[in-house]
C-alpha cells in the first residue's frame, strides 16, 4: 500500500518541531544534566569532604 503524502501544515509542524528539539530542547537538557551532576558532586563533597590522594 502506497503512503499518502503529508498535508503541508503537518510537514511544516514537523519541521518546526524538529528545529525546536535540536536548537532549544536538547541543548538545554544537556546543560541541565551536566549542571545537575555538578551540583550533586558539589553537595557530596560538602558532606564527605574533598577528594584526597
Amino acid at each position: 500500500m502506497a503512503e499518502q503524502p503529508l498535508p503541508e501544515t503537518r510537514k511544516s509542524r514537523e519541521v518546526w518541531t524538529f528545529l525546536f528539539l535540536t536548537v532549544v530542547f536538547w541543548p538545554l537538557a544537556a546543560i541541565a544534566l551536566v549542571g545537575g551532576y555538578g551540583l550533586v558532586v558539589w553537595i557530596y563533597q560538602m558532606l564527605a569532604g574533598p577528594p584526597t590522594a
